[in-house]
Protein backbone atom coordinates (compact mmCIF):
# COMPACT_ATOMS: atom_id res chain seq x y z
CA UNK A 1 0.00 0.00 0.00
CA UNK A 2 1.29 3.39 -1.13
CA UNK A 3 0.33 6.49 1.44
CA UNK A 4 0.39 9.62 -0.83
CA UNK A 5 1.46 12.93 0.48
CA UNK A 6 -1.79 14.10 0.69
CA UNK A 7 -2.57 11.81 3.42
CA UNK A 8 0.31 12.55 5.44
CA UNK A 9 -0.14 16.35 4.95
CA UNK A 10 -3.81 15.55 6.27
CA UNK A 11 -2.25 13.56 9.26
CA UNK A 12 0.29 16.16 10.31
CA UNK A 13 -2.16 18.49 10.12
CA UNK A 14 -4.73 17.28 12.74
CA UNK A 15 -1.78 16.49 14.86
CA UNK A 16 -0.78 19.99 14.57
CA UNK A 17 -4.35 20.97 15.48
CA UNK A 18 -4.25 18.11 18.58
CA UNK A 19 -1.29 19.84 19.73
CA UNK A 20 -2.08 23.71 18.97
CA UNK A 21 -6.14 23.75 20.16
CA UNK A 22 -6.63 19.96 22.07
CA UNK A 23 -4.07 19.93 24.54
CA UNK A 24 -2.15 17.10 22.95
CA UNK A 25 1.35 16.92 25.09
CA UNK A 26 4.68 17.12 23.08
CA UNK A 27 5.29 14.00 24.45
CA UNK A 28 1.67 12.38 23.46
CA UNK A 29 2.60 12.77 20.19
CA UNK A 30 6.66 11.13 20.50
CA UNK A 31 4.46 7.89 22.49
CA UNK A 32 1.92 7.63 19.77
CA UNK A 33 5.20 7.87 16.64
CA UNK A 34 6.91 5.07 18.76
CA UNK A 35 3.98 3.09 19.26
CA UNK A 36 3.37 3.25 15.61
CA UNK A 37 7.38 2.37 14.91
CA UNK A 38 6.97 -0.84 16.91
CA UNK A 39 3.94 -1.53 15.46
CA UNK A 40 5.01 -1.80 11.83
CA UNK A 41 7.30 -4.41 13.40
CA UNK A 42 5.00 -6.70 14.83
CA UNK A 43 2.63 -9.33 13.50
CA UNK A 44 -0.33 -6.74 13.31
CA UNK A 45 1.52 -4.40 10.38
CA UNK A 46 -0.18 -6.30 7.92
CA UNK A 47 -3.75 -6.02 9.34
CA UNK A 48 -3.24 -2.45 9.90
CA UNK A 49 -2.32 -1.81 6.54
CA UNK A 50 -5.19 -3.61 5.69
CA UNK A 51 -7.71 -1.29 7.49
CA UNK A 52 -6.10 2.35 6.64
CA UNK A 53 -5.69 0.83 2.69
CA UNK A 54 -10.18 0.26 3.25
CA UNK A 55 -10.34 3.34 4.72
CA UNK A 56 -8.47 5.41 2.03
CA UNK A 57 -10.80 3.35 -0.51
CA UNK A 58 -13.42 4.35 1.01
CA UNK A 59 -12.91 7.51 1.50
CA UNK A 60 -11.40 7.96 -2.47
CA UNK A 61 -14.92 6.79 -3.54
CA UNK A 62 -16.82 8.54 -1.11
CA UNK A 63 -15.34 12.10 -1.97
CA UNK A 64 -13.90 10.81 -5.13
CA UNK A 65 -18.02 10.46 -6.75
CA UNK A 66 -16.96 6.85 -7.21
CA UNK A 67 -14.55 7.44 -10.05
Amino acid sequence: MIISIPLIAILALVAWIAYRHMGLRLWHAVVCIILGFLLAATGAAPNINEVIAAITYWFGHWFGGGR
